[in-house]
This record gives structure tokens, sequence and C-alpha cells, in this order.
């Protein structure tokens, strides 16, 4: 029965860590990447993941792409903010059990503990979506703290990211 149980334990913790492989979202709301263009050097690219750095990382990936796909060799993030599916259902909650069994030898027992749950399974998607605005040039690329050279970017994220 204990074997049971570890195995059961050992199978929810990794099905919780584990994300999804860096890809298109297959509809809204999904994990993956997301683009829109808003104008013609304007573009709104978007990552959804279960891990808020993957997510981060994964956006500034996909939007090194959208400005290489487009012939470009720089952008600038103008605006970006996290949707967090998360908050206001994680953490720990207090709970108190009183629970009863029949021992081998027929002694009963009551046992009276002090936990904390976890919450596993819950209404939340468990998902961060970071959202990228970003304006994309060639040329020299200009001074500043959201200004990415797009290769580089593409290079050093590229095996991080989609692992």
């Amino acid at each position: 029965m204990k074997q049971i149980l570890m195995c059961t334990a050992i199978v929810l913790v990794a099905a919780c860590a584990s994300t999804s492989s860096y890809g298109p979202a297959t509809k809204s709301g999904a994990m993956g990447y997301d683009s829109l263009q808003i104008e013609a050097d304007r573009f709104r690219v978007s990552y959804t993941d279960a891990d808020a750095a993957k997510a981060r990382d994964r956006a500034l990936l996909r939007a090194a792409e959208v400005t290489l796909e487009q012939g470009k060799e720089w952008f600038e993030v103008t605006n970006s903010y996290a949707s967090d599916d998360t908050v206001g259902t994680g953490g720990s909650r207090s709970s108190i059990s009183i629970g009863g069994s029949s021992g081998s030898y027929g002694r009963s027992s009551v046992g009276v503990g002090v936990g904390f749950g976890i919450p596993l399974g819950s209404s939340s998607s468990g998902k961060v979506t970071e959202v990228l605005e970003i304006r994309i040039g060639s040329g020299e690329k200009p001074d500043g703290a959201n200004v990415y050279d797009a290769r580089s970017v593409d290079i050093n994220l590229r095996g991080s990211a989609t692992s």
C-alpha cells in the first residue's frame, strides 16, 4: 500500500513540475505562443506557460523570431505585462483534522493533527501569460535597456527556452 501511495505522489509531483514544449498555442488561452501584427513595425507577442520565468524567456524568443521573420535586426519592448491565472489560489491553507482507526489487536485510536493543504487541483489553470508589445527595426540598434538584438536573443534563448 505504501508503494502505491509513493508512486502516486511521485506521478503527481512530476505532473505539476512539467511545462509544455515551445511552440504555438493550439487555441486561445492554451500553452504556447501567439503573435499579432499591430502596425507595419509593431507586434504583440505572448507566451503562456506554467512557469513565469519560462513564459518570459519564451515570449522574448518569440519576439526575436518575429523580428527575424520580418527581415529586421532588433526589437524594442515598448510595453509588457504578465497575466497570472494562479493569483489568489496558491499557497498553503491551514486545516485541522480528526480521524479514527482500529488497531490490529482490537485497540482503537483517535488522532488529532494540524496540517497544511496544498491545492493539487483547483479551478485555476496555473498558467502565466507574458505579453510583450514590440517595435522592430533594422540598422543601428538604439540604446536602451529594453532594446534587444534579435539574432543574439535567438541564439541565447533557443536552447534553454525550448527544452
